[in-house]
């Protein structure tokens, strides 16, 4: 039979060919080819700046419809399939992006003094300094706040070419919202309070984020601004960068409507926000507790009855959450955090969900108050009786720039004191150690046995094979009942 069988002809690499599973179009990336370009990973159909950077390599959404035509699946193609994506994804963390830097925004606080003259000194770095062949640098997207501010003085600086005048621009947040594709690269100056006004900034597509630490604490600044100018350079230039994209969550409110214009009541979706911290659900200024229904898939899961709840992506744990008795989360791991506050059972604990489940957090139209939403700590928005707010992985991820594959360790380390203890334990003072003169002190003061090659209770330097010598019931001492 293997000798009549034709073999398949062969197709474009941006091609599927019908009927063939998931497994197979992902073994067609070259993933082991050194040279290959992040340019060729296009294996995600997804709207996310990071994956737009791809050529098309696998049309994943027709595989998947193809999956879904089928009603079962063997287990084999099961494990092979999901061997595949974790491959691919693992690649995709792994592989530099290069990209040709034009136009970068710088995300400050206007209205701190000190940051104003940093920005200053970045954008005009930026702006001189040859790039892409040109003895000019790139565009420089400045906070519109500055326009006419003394101390970032746009005069002086535009008065030095006048070819500056048109590389120096300003940004507002509706081109953000409206055109986010615009920046090939977003640097921030504060804290994480900076980063997550960013996100607020681009509610779906996101450029890469470099953060530098000019703020209090810093999780997610993890670049120092002395350094800008061997970083900066080292990403623009032939090393590229490595991206993490940071979960985030699609919050949409509902809001109950009774009496709806075909007479049966219905919900009306009215506020949608995208998280990059946490949805944190609390009864306000109500003197009740607050009631609230969880649903995963539209399965009733369990009746709130806490103070709120808080719902926090991996790059959240470390906030609020954790305040709350939630764990630590490493930003790679796909899921969502629950956290209760103060629950009214000893049983509620906080729990890790998978990052595919919708979540529906309901008012129920029974209820004795309401719940207030916040959406990282912004636009606080009131849950009437029969309201209800969704929660669900956003397509949209916060790509941030690694300073290093461990800076998630080293942020926690440094802000946190994390498994820091206040000393270490000390070294018998017996242990050898150099003298003064250079000589070495050796050994303990004290007489042993010759029974007694063991220093310490319970230890033996022979192990099992002393036939049980510091045993002490072997030694005849009577051990005290416990």
């Amino acid at each position: 039979m293997a000798g009549t069988t034709e073999e398949a002809p062969k197709t474009h690499s941006s091609e599927v060919v019908p009927h063939r599973g998931l497994a197979q179009a992902l073994a067609d990336l070259d993933l082991n080819n050194a040279d290959l370009s992040a340019g060729k990973f296009a294996a995600l159909a997804s709207p996310c700046f990071f994956h737009k950077k791809f050529d098309k390599a696998v049309n994943l959404e027709r595989v998947l419809d193809e999956i879904a035509d089928d009603e079962t699946i063997s287990h084999s193609r099961l494990m092979q399939t999901a061997t595949s994506v974790r491959e691919v994804s693992k690649q995709l963390q792994r592989r530099p992006i290069k990209m040709t830097v034009r136009n970068i925004m710088i995300v400050t606080k206007a209205r701190d003094n000190s940051l104003v003259y940093l920005t200053r000194e970045l954008a005009e770095w930026l702006i001189t300094t040859p790039r892409n062949g040109s003895d000019v640098g790139v565009n420089v997207y400045v906070d519109h706040k500055l326009r006419k501010s003394k101390r970032f003085d746009v005069p002086s600086l535009l008065a030095k070419d006048p070819r500056y005048e048109s590389m120096l621009r300003f940004w507002t947040p509706d081109l953000c919202w409206e055109s986010p594709e615009k920046f090939d690269l977003v640097l921030t100056l504060g804290g994480d309070g900076t980063v997550l006004f960013t996100s607020w900034l681009f509610q779906r597509i996101v450029p890469p984020i470099l953060s530098f630490s000019l703020g209090s604490l810093g999780f997610l600044t993890n670049f120092q601004f002395d350094e800008y100018r061997p970083a900066l350079s080292k990403i623009m230039d032939d090393t590229g960068m490595r991206v993490n994209l940071r979960m985030r969550f699609t919050c949409t409110v509902y809001r109950y409507q009774k009496h709806a214009s075909n007479g049966a009541p219905q919900h009306i979706e009215a506020e949608q926000f995208e998280v990059l911290n946490e949805l944190v659900i609390d009864r306000g200024p109500s003197p009740y507790v607050s009631q609230l229904e969880l649903y995963g898939d539209n399965n009733l899961l369990t009746i709130v009855q806490a103070d709120g709840c808080i719902f926090s992506t991996p790059t959240g744990s470390t906030a609020y959450s954790l305040s709350a008795g939630g764990s630590l989360v490493h930003p790679d791991i796909p899921a969502i955090s629950l956290t209760p506050i103060c629950p009214h059972t000893l049983s509620f604990r906080p729990m890790l969900l998978n990052d595919s489940m919708l979540l529906r957090v309901a008012v129920p139209r029974n209820s004795r108050a309401t719940a207030y939403c916040a959406f990282d700590g912004k636009g606080r928005v009131e849950l009437r009786q029969g309201d209800h707010v969704t929660i669900a992985a956003s397509q949209y991820p916060f790509p941030t720039v690694l300073s290093r594959p461990t800076e998630w360790f080293d942020s926690i380390s440094r802000t946190l004191r994390w498994n820091n203890r206040g000393a270490a334990q000390k070294a018998w003072d017996g242990d050898e150690a150099e003298g003064e003169g250079g000589e070495q002190d050796a050994g303990f003061d004290i007489d042993f046995d010759n029974d007694d090659a063991d220093r310490d209770s319970g230890y033996s330097p022979e192990g099992s094979t002393t036939g049980g010598r510091t045993s002490p019931a072997r030694k005849g001492v009577v051990l005290p009942f416990l």
